[in-house]
């Protein structure tokens, strides 16, 4: 996709802020304790390469990412540390990612079965490392019973020459929550699976980042550090104490490109759905939901010159208009998410406007935007 680099808006990522969410989770991190950056949809939406150098200077032992696109685009930047695809991968991709060092998940016995066939086919003295996924609760991927997992770990046994067996992880689903039951029942299901296991692998991970945050005892000496990554409570409103400071990374400015006033009576936008009541300064923003600004984000409130202005009419494809306090001139800075005078939009305000999460906000900006680093 063309990024709109000639258009006044973009995501201003502050690569400080970046380091020192990294450096903060390490250190409170147990001793010995590894930590691997997840990088996952373009970084989050902070950019995936531009986060992973910052991560690789903070001390990130290594990647995690969802896909094994997303793995190999990080190799194509000369990235040698550890990388871990979380989703799981078709088997005949297997000796790709066998060839560029990066290890998969596994999730049943079928697929070690169907991606050996696979990699038996060509000889070479490289193996696959895997990391067989647990389910304990989450209900997504991985083995559900202990048995199940019992007859991988033989037949991984069995095939030694061609997996490496490098990790076992589970992922909690109410990690975030202030109500620990669930928690406690999945963190019990991972130390029944964890009981037939002889020998540990190097890796055994169950924290993300609010595991990381507020359950730092659960046996693993590996944390998959997301949102907090990037400055965002994984808790959202929820759980707000925070052992350190989080700092949000990502700001969202563009520019008035166009101003004018309205007489009263007027409508504004596709459906007709505001009308002035007055004579009004309306401005025109130069972005919309083909950039990640849902088109129900109309009412909500952005900043112009320390004034909460709000969105009138429905959000356009690539612009969106907004009632302003008084004429402006083309060119006045328009925060989106960030700080403006005394006033401040975070992306946590954004997230309870849609109903949604921080983490579905900060995802859903499209790679039309451009990303300015700082």
């Amino acid at each position: 996709m063309v990024i709109g680099k000639l258009r006044n808006a973009q995501l201003v990522i502050n690569q400080e802020a970046l380091y020192e969410n990294i450096r903060h989770a390490k250190e409170y991190a147990e001793p010995g304790t590894d930590v691997f950056v997840v990088l996952k949809a373009n970084g989050y939406g902070h950019g995936a390469i531009q986060v992973a150098r910052v991560a690789e200077k903070a001390g990130a032992n290594g990647f995690c990412v969802a896909l094994l696109d997303e793995a190999l685009e990080l190799r194509d930047a000369g990235f040698t540390q550890p990388i871990l695809v979380l989703g799981i991968t078709d088997p005949t991709d297997t000796p790709i990612a066998r060839d560029n060092q990066i290890s998969l998940t596994v999730g049943s016995s079928e697929w070690l079965e169907q991606a050996d066939q696979i990699l038996s086919a060509s000889k070479t003295a490289l193996k696959l490392n895997v990391h067989l996924a647990l389910d304990t609760g989450m209900g997504r991927i991985g083995f559900q019973k202990p048995d199940e997992l019992k007859s991988a770990l033989a037949y991984l046994n069995q095939q030694a020459d061609i997996f490496g067996f490098e990790g076992i992880f589970t992922h909690f689903a109410t990690a975030d929550s202030k109500d620990e039951s669930y928690f406690k029942y999945q963190y019990q299901n991972f130390r029944d699976f964890m009981a037939v296991i002889d020998h540990r692998p190097k890796y055994v991970h169950v924290a993300n980042s609010a595991t990381s945050l507020w359950h730092k005892k659960c046996e693993g000496n590996l944390i998959r550090l997301g949102i907090t990554t990037y400055g965002l409570n994984p808790s959202g409103n929820e759980i707000t104490k925070l052992p350190y400071q989080l700092k949000p990374a990502m700001t969202f400015q563009s520019t008035l490109i166009y101003v004018k006033l309205v007489q009263a009576g007027k409508s504004i936008g596709y459906g007709a759905t505001y009308q002035t009541t007055d004579n009004e300064w309306i401005g025109t923003v130069p972005v919309g939901y083909a950039d990640g600004v849902p088109r129900k984000m109309q009412g909500f409130s952005v900043l112009v010159d320390g004034h909460f202005c709000p969105i009138v009419g429905r959000v356009c494809m690539d612009q969106f208009m907004i009632k302003l306090p008084k004429k402006y001139p083309y060119g006045t800075q328009v925060t989106i998410i960030g700080t403006s005078g005394a006033e401040k939009i975070t992306t946590e305000d954004m997230a309870n406007y849609l109903g949604t999460i921080n983490y579905e906000v900060v995802c859903g900006f499209s790679s039309r935007l451009n990303r300015k680093y700082v």
